[in-house]
């Protein structure tokens, strides 16, 4: 993609999210035609949806599962990034009419307590574990602009990786006895479980997202910097929230979050 398309996709995708239209499917002269075209599109998008003084504070990974890699066609997660001012702490109450879309997802979230190195022999588990300062219980709001979000990977990537918002609990510092694979997730919906899972139904293992995402990021002439938040992905099955609905997201080991939708 030249320049332009790239600029004139990442303006479409904003009036999209502005005006709460949606389409089938962005223009074909606007498809991004590889990662790198997607993830350009992305960063012009980002540029265009932050309100001033507002900064990207992470980031969110999509199709952690085999489930939604196979629906979009694609074998890697992608990546999207968090947006302070789509960032709201436990108990958060929204307006369920600011949202296209209100896909629940529990996930296990980190915060980033140091320079994540690159490395030339790519990172384990215990080389991210060691950059990582707390983990997160979380919800993401997955919105997005299209008819269906199986419209197509680059799609999907070059608007922000469908991100809508983020909720966070309490960070829990004291993480590293807990076996996040093994952990239970359970969310329940106005005092009744809809949904449970674990950790396992990313990659195996959160960690295995934080490690796939400190060797991605680089490709694109990113890092993991101290103070960044990432979210590894849907640990359950999804479903939409309506107006009305109490959410919350309970993690073993990890605590809960809470968000309402008005």
């Amino acid at each position: 993609m030249d320049t332009g398309a790239v600029i004139a996709a990442a303006e479409l995708l904003a009036d999209l999210r502005r005006s709460h239209r949606v389409i089938d499917d962005l223009p074909a002269a606007l498809r991004p035609r590889s990662l790198i075209d997607a993830y350009r599109v992305q960063a012009a998008l980002v540029e265009r949806i932050l309100p001033d003084g507002a900064s990207a504070v992470g980031y969110k990974v999509a199709c952690t599962s085999r489930i939604a890699q196979e629906a979009l066609q694609i074998d890697r997660p992608l990546f999207g990034r968090l947006l302070a001012h789509r960032v709201h702490g436990d108990g958060a109450r929204l307006a369920a009419a600011d949202f296209d879309h209100r896909v629940i997802e529990a996930e296990f979230a980190f915060r980033i307590g140091r320079d994540v190195p690159r490395r030339p022999d790519g990172h384990t588990h215990a080389t991210v574990a060691a950059c990582i300062d707390a983990v997160i219980p979380a919800i993401e709001i997955v919105d997005y602009r299209y008819e269906t979000w199986t419209v197509g990977a680059l799609q999907v990537a070059a608007d922000n990786a469908i991100h809508g918002a983020w909720v966070r609990g309490a960070e829990v510092v004291d993480w590293r006895g807990v076996d996040l694979a093994s952990a239970g997730v359970r969310v329940v919906r106005n005092g009744e479980q809809v949904t449970a899972g674990s950790g396992a139904a990313v990659l195996g293992d959160p960690l295995e997202v934080m490690r796939w995402l400190a060797d991605e990021l680089p490709r694109f002439g990113l890092d993991l910097r101290p103070g960044d938040v990432v979210t590894t992905g849907v640990t359950t099955d999804v479903f939409e929230a309506e107006a009305g609905d109490a959410i919350v997201a309970e993690f073993d080991g990890v605590g809960a979050v809470r968000v309402t939708f008005v």
